[in-house]
């Protein structure tokens, strides 16, 4: 609890602001507005997401002085959807409303150098790695992180702006296809698994954690989370309370991601976290008792937090752009939805994006179950009728 004393809660019927109009944001307004709240979008994208369903739509970058003044006038608190947000805009509103999470935290989370060095300052497991601001950097490192990653520091996403490296001339070609922008290099680890860990806290510092995710990539994107990970309970508590401590080092307020990697001997390391609800938490929507994007509006407007209980095991299947072209056409078709909702438990979201690319988040389903191994079953079979590779890897 802050030296103030908590924050008086935000009735029903208010206005909350967002900044960023994409499918987190999109889900973001459905659950506040469940809720009773109006929602703000602030997003330059016509089209956007979250901006066709929010009550009203702020066309306009978010740096634009107009935009962030009507935010100001009209809502009681305001929060962001990603973390490339600009810290200067959070730091604006906040002086004159509640913004979860503060603009500190984003900033942090937001470049990569900055989050290795808090993590690894912090005590927190991470990979080895190094630091690479100029080119000199790139062609001297230490080749005992290598193999390894090369990853850009700010502005990476879903494998964007990674290269893969095995010697010191990699990492310089890396470094120079990243128009020398400063980065960070990773040491490779041998993964047992990826695992995810939506965390929540509030200003009196409670805190609340969901089910462990485990999740599996394709192509650098996430392609399924299979919610209770199959880890041992030790490994899964361990993860949680990383994540706790990790909110609270960050005096966190609001909704957090913490990706993790599960290293031989079952050791844990912090890959990186997001200031944000994440894609690996969309399972809460359909098979918690609360879903991140209601516990994000209920920090927002200092209500309690919701138990976070897992009732249905789960598993959701990301659907990207891909499926809706066949092969190498260049005209898209509808995906059959009505063979993917053949199965009774599957719980299709679509976004709302009104053009499909390759590699384009459109959707996701769940795929409920008694048993885990039922959720599996139905998510083989849902990218088996949709044409998502990889069914029989899970």
């Amino acid at each position: 609890m802050t030296a103030a004393g908590p924050p008086a809660a935000v009735p029903p019927g208010s206005w909350l602001g967002l900044l960023g109009g994409g499918q987190l944001g999109r889900m973001f307004c459905m659950a506040a507005q469940s809720l009773g709240y109006r929602v703000a979008v602030v997003d330059p994208v016509e089209d956007s997401p979250a901006g066709s369903v929010a009550d009203r739509h702020l066309r306009a970058d978010y740096l634009d002085p107009s935009a962030l003044g009507a935010l100001r006038e009209s809502c009681a608190a305001a929060t962001t959807e990603f973390e490339n947000v600009p810290a200067a805009s959070l730091e604006f509103l906040a002086r004159h409303m509640r913004v979860a999470p503060g603009a500190a935290s984003v900033a942090i989370a937001q470049d990569r150098i900055s989050e290795k060095t808090f993590l690894a300052g912090g005590g927190f497991a991470v990979a080895p790695f190094a630091v690479l601001r100029t080119r000199a950097d790139a062609m001297t490192a230490d080749e005992a992180l290598l193999p390894g990653i090369v990853k850009r520091a700010r502005f990476g996403y879903d494998g964007k702006g990674q290269f893969r490296v095995r010697t010191r001339d990699d990492v310089t070609a890396a470094f120079d296809a990243l128009l020398h922008e400063p980065a960070v290099l990773e040491q490779a680890v041998d993964l047992q698994a990826e695992l995810s860990v939506v965390v929540a806290r509030d200003d009196g510092g409670n805190v609340a954690t969901w089910p462990v995710s485990e999740n599996r990539h394709r192509d650098g994107i996430l392609d399924v989370s299979i919610v209770p990970a199959r880890i041992d309970a030790a490994v899964a508590d361990a993860a949680r309370a990383i994540a706790t401590a990790i909110t609270t080092a960050l005096d966190y307020r609001g909704v957090l991601c913490v990706e993790l990697f599960v290293a031989p001997g079952n050791a844990l390391l912090v890959n990186e976290m997001a200031p944000r609800p994440h894609n690996s938490g969309h399972y809460t929507i359909d098979a918690c008792a609360t879903s991140q994007f209601e516990q994000q509006a209920r920090v927002l407007a200092a209500l309690p937090m919701g138990d976070t209980r897992q009732h249905t095991p789960a598993v959701m299947v990301n659907l990207l752009g891909d499926i809706w072209f066949d092969g190498d056409a260049a005209a898209p078709r509808e995906p059959d939805w009505p063979r993917a909702l053949s199965h009774g438990l599957a719980k299709l979201h679509l976004y709302g994006k009104r053009e499909p690319r390759r590699g384009r988040k459109m959707g996701h389903v769940t795929c409920l179950g008694e048993t885990l191994e039922s959720a599996l079953e139905c998510a083989r079979e849902i990218k088996r009728d949709l044409g998502i590779p990889g069914a029989d890897a899970m």
